[in-house]
């Protein structure tokens, strides 16, 4: 239950980070930025709350709540991959490209962890 949680805490400020990164390198007057500090901590608000279903369900152990658990997280990687080419493309910081980098990996390492994880209960005849 532990090491679930974890990755999904780690996700979640990988997460949090990618967007602190991005307001730092605005690319219109549409995207995150710090000029537009009410902007900024709504998204981050709203990661917060898109983080909370996973970290819910990690703290159970029944076999459909991590799969669900992991079909959630799922999209959190492709949300992340698919934060790559953005970040390839429009900004011009290498560190945006290596917390998405890293972003992934950890919520591939967490899917994978919510999958593996077994329920270690008894059951006694």
């Amino acid at each position: 239950m532990f090491k679930r949680f974890l990755m999904v805490v780690l996700t979640l400020i990988a997460a949090v980070g990618s967007v602190l990164l991005a307001a730092k390198h605005p690319t219109g007057p549409n995207s995150v930025s710090y000029d537009e500090p009410i902007g900024l901590s709504l998204s981050i608000g709203m990661i917060v709350v898109l983080f909370l279903p996973p970290l819910i369900l990690s703290l159970f152990g029944h076999r459909v709540v991590r799969i669900i658990s992991a079909v959630y997280q799922f999209f959190i990687v492709i949300s992340f991959m698919g934060t790559i080419p953005i970040s390839f493309l429009l900004v011009s910081s290498i560190g945006m490209t290596a917390v998405a980098v890293i972003g992934t990996l950890l919520s591939i390492v967490s899917v994978v962890i919510t999958l593996k994880t077994t329920c270690r209960r008894e059951i006694k005849v």
